[in-house]
């Protein structure tokens, strides 16, 4: 019996974080959207922002919890935009590096504050 009960507060847990991951991107996905990005263009922007010029994308597929494939996809429409850029990878001839452009550092600036909004508003209970 007290077996269950604990099992049953573990599942509650779960879908309390579930429910808390869902509610907090669809607010940081409408919010960005007025931006023109969604929240997971914004998560690899947010990765490509750090110290490193550029990153594999192996890298960032680690850091963004996307599939090698949505992956991709998004990285071609954020280099499209104009926000990324990739090169061939000079240790690796099959590997390629992502690097934020100009522009792409100049929209993380402008937009890393609506990010943070969120999140403090969303996860600050």
């Amino acid at each position: 019996m007290a077996a269950d009960k604990a099992e049953q507060a573990l599942v509650e847990q779960w879908r309390d974080i579930l429910a808390l991951h869902a509610r907090t991107q669809c607010e940081l996905d409408r919010e960005l959207h007025q931006h023109g990005l969604c929240a997971s263009d914004f998560e690899v922007l947010d990765v490509l922002s750090g110290d490193s010029c550029a990153y594999r994308v192996q890298e960032i597929s680690e850091r963004v919890h996307l599939s090698q494939s949505a992956l991709s996809r998004l990285i071609a429409r954020l280099e499209k935009d104009g926000l990324v850029e990739r090169t061939m990878c000079s240790e690796d001839r099959r590997g390629v590096r992502v690097a934020l452009t100009r522009r792409g550092r100049t929209v993380h600036r402008e937009v890393l504050p609506v990010q943070r909004a969120v999140l403090t508003r969303m996860l600050e209970r």
